[in-house]
C-alpha cells in the first residue's frame, strides 16, 4: 500500500512538471510555453496585462490553425534562446533574425518578416548614420542583431549593452547614451511617442526573422511552417502587419495568396 502511493505522488508530480514546461511536444493537448518580451513593441510587448505584438499576435493565429495552446512568459531577449535549447520554453517569439551563429543553438520555422534596424538619437547628438557613431556611446539589447550590427559597422562606437529595449529607450531618453540601435518597426514606435528622438537611418538586410524551437523537434517546427503558409494564403498575415507594422512594405512572399 505505501508503495503505491509512494508511486502515485511521484507519477502526478511529473506530470504536473511537464504540464508546467509544455511537454516539449506541441501535441496531446499539452500547452505550449512561449518565451517573449515584454517591452519591445511593435513586435512582442505587453499590453494591460495580455502578450501582443505583431509576431504574438501572428503565433496566436498559427496556434489556432493547427489546434495547439500557447502561453506566454516574459523573458529578457539575451537568455531567450538558450531556454528555448534547454527546453523551458518551446517556442521562442520575438522578432528573432535568423543568423548562422543562432542556427548553432536553436532550429527555426520559416521566415515570417525580415530584420531591418533604426539607428535612433535626439538632434543635440549629431547622429546621422554609422559613419557618425565613432566615440559615441551607443546602446543595444544584448546578444540582438543590432548588438552584432554595431561591433561590425561602427567598431569606434563604445557600445553600451542592456538585457531588453525599455532599459536602452530609458537611458536614450534621459541622454545618458548618445543613440541606439533598435528594430526598425520599434525605434518608429519610440520616436512617434517620445518627443525629442527621432530615427536618423534605417538599415534594411535579407536576414529573415523565424520562431525559434529546441533543435529536434521536427513535430512542432512542422505545425509552426504549415500555420505560416495558412496565414499568409489566407491574408492573416497582412492584416497582422497592417495593425502592428503599417508603415513597413509587406515582402512579396508574405503577400496574400503568394
Amino acid at each position: 500500500m505505501k508503495k503505491t502511493l509512494i508511486t502515485a505522488v511521484t507519477a502526478a508530480a511529473l506530470l504536473a512538471t511537464l504540464t508546467a514546461c509544455g511537454g516539449g511536444s506541441g501535441s496531446g493537448g499539452d500547452t505550449l510555453r512561449v518565451g517573449t518580451l515584454s517591452d519591445s513593441r511593435p513586435n512582442a510587448y505587453q499590453e494591460n496585462g495580455q502578450f501582443t505584438g505583431f509576431d504574438n499576435e501572428l503565433l496566436k493565429d498559427i496556434a489556432a490553425k493547427e489546434n495547439l495552446k500557447v502561453e506566454f512568459v516574459a523573458v529578457d531577449f539575451s537568455a531567450l534562446l538558450g531556454q528555448v535549447a534547454n527546453g523551458t520554453f518551446d517556442i521562442g517569439s520575438a522578432g528573432i533574425a535568423q543568423t548562422d551563429a543562432r542556427k548553432q543553438t536553436v532550429a527555426f520555422s520559416d521566415p515570417y518578416n525580415y530584420q531591418s534596424l533604426g539607428i535612433e538619437a535626439k538632434d543635440a547628438a549629431g547622429i546621422t548614420d554609422e559613419n557618425s557613431l565613432a566615440g559615441k556611446r551607443i546602446g543595444v539589447v544584448q546578444g540582438t542583431v543590432s548588438d552584432t550590427w554595431l561591433a561590425a559597422n561602427a567598431p569606434k562606437a563604445q557600445a553600451v549593452r542592456f538585457p531588453n529595449d525599455a532599459a536602452a529607450l530609458s537611458a536614450l531618453k534621459s541622454s545618458a547614451i548618445d543613440g541606439a540601435v533598435f528594430d526598425a518597426a520599434s525605434a518608429e514606435d519610440y520616436s512617434a511617442k517620445n518627443p525629442g528622438l527621432k530615427v536618423t537611418k534605417t538599415i534594411t538586410t535579407t536576414i529573415p526573422h523565424g520562431y525559434a524551437v529546441k533543435k529536434g523537434n521536427t513535430d512542432l517546427l512542422n505545425k509552426l511552417n504549415d500555420g505560416i503558409k495558412k496565414a499568409v494564403a489566407d491574408g492573416t498575415w497582412k492584416k497582422v502587419h497592417q495593425q502592428f507594422e503599417p508603415n513597413e512594405p509587406v515582402p512579396t512572399e508574405f503577400a496574400t495568396g503568394q
